[in-house]
């Protein structure tokens, strides 16, 4: 199964393309699309629409794994977060690819055994679980973590659907 995880964001989308063969993860490709402060919204819709839509043509995921909406206090970051969200999965339909949504404390137990861990325990975890190179990116290494999280649950759905 080839898993295209994506931590949205306005400003610096990360992105994670995890292939999971039984109980082997292997990340295939990740990073994050930039985009620069005093650009327009539209703009920054387009770029991360482009890309996602560029990582599902060449690696034809089986499924795309985000972060559920959480709630926020301030109104206009929930409506920008909305919006990324919503690029990334009209990219999706586009391609036919079912999305799975993820809540932040769910993706933190599933890579850390911790719901509340932090950022650098997220990164240092996916760097160990995938025997990557260096540590990646914290946007990056969400988008891996929403992956593998979604690689966990269906292994998880897969052991009870098999069992007699």
């Amino acid at each position: 199964m080839i898993i295209l995880g994506v931590d949205t964001s306005l400003r610096s989308t990360g992105y994670g393309v995890l292939e999971a063969a039984g109980s082997r993860l292997t990340a295939r490709a990740w990073g994050r699309i930039p985009n620069r402060r005093d650009a327009r919204v539209s703009d920054c819709l387009a770029a991360i629409y482009a890309k996602i839509a560029a990582l599902i043509a060449e690696f034809d995921p089986d499924v795309l794994s985000i972060e559920q909406v959480i709630y926020g206090k301030n109104a206009n970051t929930m409506m920008v977060l909305g919006e990324a969200r919503g690029a990334v999965i009209v990219a999706a339909a586009n391609a036919s690819k079912p999305i799975y949504e993820y809540e932040p404390r769910r993706v933190k137990m599933a890579v850390c055994g911790n719901g509340l861990a932090e950022k650098d325990q997220i990164q240092r975890m996916v760097k160990t679980l995938l025997a990557l190179p260096e540590l990646p990116q914290n946007d990056a290494a969400d988008a891996l973590a929403l992956a593998i999280c979604h690689a966990h649950v269906k292994s998880i759905l897969t052991t009870r659907d098999n069992q007699v």
